[in-house]
């Protein structure tokens, strides 16, 4: 049954909806995020000082122990931000769907509230069709 409210509940549906692709996308590159971070601290892990050898040895250990740590800093923001962008869909989706129920809500009163009168209406032409054949068996 169509209410004035159809197409906003449709709408907001729709919204919802893709609120929540945002969040499942939000929620896989925070996934990656997690992932990449984790790999970089097992990378880092596997990386072997030299115990002897020549300086320029030690300094290329040191050099990718450097950039190691650096990789690891960037992961850690982009966790972060993924996080935060996570987080962010979220409360857009909570939103969406509060807006969503709250139309629905509207819709199915509206609905009620139609049927309401409709049954009222019928009742009131049930009775004037009582009353009318009433009238006809009287005069006979």
């Amino acid at each position: 049954m169509k209410t004035r409210y159809s197409p906003l509940v449709k709408l907001k549906k729709s919204t919802m909806e893709k609120s929540e692709t945002v969040v499942q996308k939000a929620s896989a590159d925070l996934n990656s995020a997690s992932t990449a971070l984790t790999l970089s601290y097992n990378s880092l892990d596997d990386i072997q000082t030299p115990s002897s050898g020549s300086i320029s040895e030690l300094l290329a250990s040191r050099s990718l122990f450097h950039s190691q740590r650096e990789l690891i800093d960037k992961n850690k923001q982009w966790v972060f931000y993924a996080q935060g962008q996570v987080n962010l869909a979220r409360e857009r989706l909570k939103v969406d769907m509060i807006e969503y129920e709250k139309f629905k809500y509207l819709d199915y009163e509206e609905i009620k509230k139609i049927l309401k009168e409709r049954k009222i209406k019928e009742a009131k032409d049930l009775d004037e069709i009582a009353l009318m054949t009433y009238d006809k068996k009287g005069k006979k």
